[in-house]
């Protein structure tokens, strides 16, 4: 015959569960409203007045699970104009699996493509044991650190319109072997015409040791609408002789209208 269990019993079962997962991070949550399953962003890629290649973002219409949790599959790619290929040959990927409920990444996959130089990466982050698992190694990590693509979604989650000119967005960013701190800096705000139209946008500058979106080493300038869906709408990176600018030129499965664009496109 089984026996009731005692009301001392159940207190002294619930204390011991919630004494096990004390080590346990707390599941976070992040209200996002800017992105969604399906959001396609897409871009020209270009020095000065001269068209030199394509980019784009993308989100997979269905979910990936991972640790039993629904993700975010997203990607980045660049390449150049075949056109160009004689020139300098680019075809660089990148793929985060960012957690849907807390954006914070579970898994980072990078294929670097330019000209001669090739690297491979991958990265698996488990945030209940801090550790980073990667090809280079295994090594700590704080609780939720981002990789690049990842902390890009992140800033897009954020309601930057309680953000002023001069205020600071502090992150972690793990790349390699390392975390590094990454302060995203609110310059202000402009209207930007790109192929697309022209938006109103908060221009941010990500301020990184490494991990760049971009080869080059730099200044990155992100313009972002300036609305729930906080859209890149231009990317700069400067560089010695200039800059490499990303413009974007289309886009489909957005969550929700566009405010920020104030004209048609061109």
């Amino acid at each position: 015959m089984f026996r009731p269990i005692t009301i001392a019993a159940f207190v002294l079962s619930a204390a011991l569960l919630l004494q096990a997962d004390d080590d346990r991070p707390p599941l976070r949550h992040i209200a996002n409203e800017a992105f969604g399953l399906g959001e396609r962003l897409e871009y020209s890629v270009g020095y000065k007045f001269i068209k030199a290649g394509t980019a784009q973002f993308a989100i997979g219409k269905q979910p990936v699970m991972v640790s039993g949790r629904p993700c975010y599959d997203v990607r980045f790619e660049v390449a150049s104009l075949k056109s160009l290929d004689f020139l300098y040959r680019v075809r660089d990927r990148y793929r985060t699996l960012v957690d849907i409920d807390g954006i914070f990444p579970w898994k980072f996959e990078q294929s670097i493509r330019e000209g001669g130089f090739h690297k491979d990466f991958s990265a698996s982050f488990d945030h209940v044991a801090k550790l980073a698992t990667t090809t280079e190694g295994n090594f700590p990590i704080p609780v939720f650190v981002h990789d690049i693509v990842s902390a890009f979604y992140y800033i897009r989650a954020l309601d930057l319109s309680r953000y002023k000119r001069g205020e600071v967005i502090y992150l972690q960013n793990f790349f390699d072997r390392e975390t590094h701190d990454l302060a995203v800096k609110v310059l202000g705000r402009q209207n930007v015409e790109v192929e697309a139209g022209t938006f109103r946008c908060v221009l941010v500058e990500p301020v990184i040791k490494s991990g760049s979106l971009f080869k080059f080493e730099g200044k990155l300038l992100l313009w972002l609408s300036d609305d729930d869906r906080r859209i890149p709408v231009k990317v700069s990176t400067k560089i010695p002789i200039g800059s490499i600018d990303a413009e974007l030129t289309g886009y489909s499965g957005l969550r929700g209208p566009i405010g920020a664009r104030v004209s048609s496109p061109r």
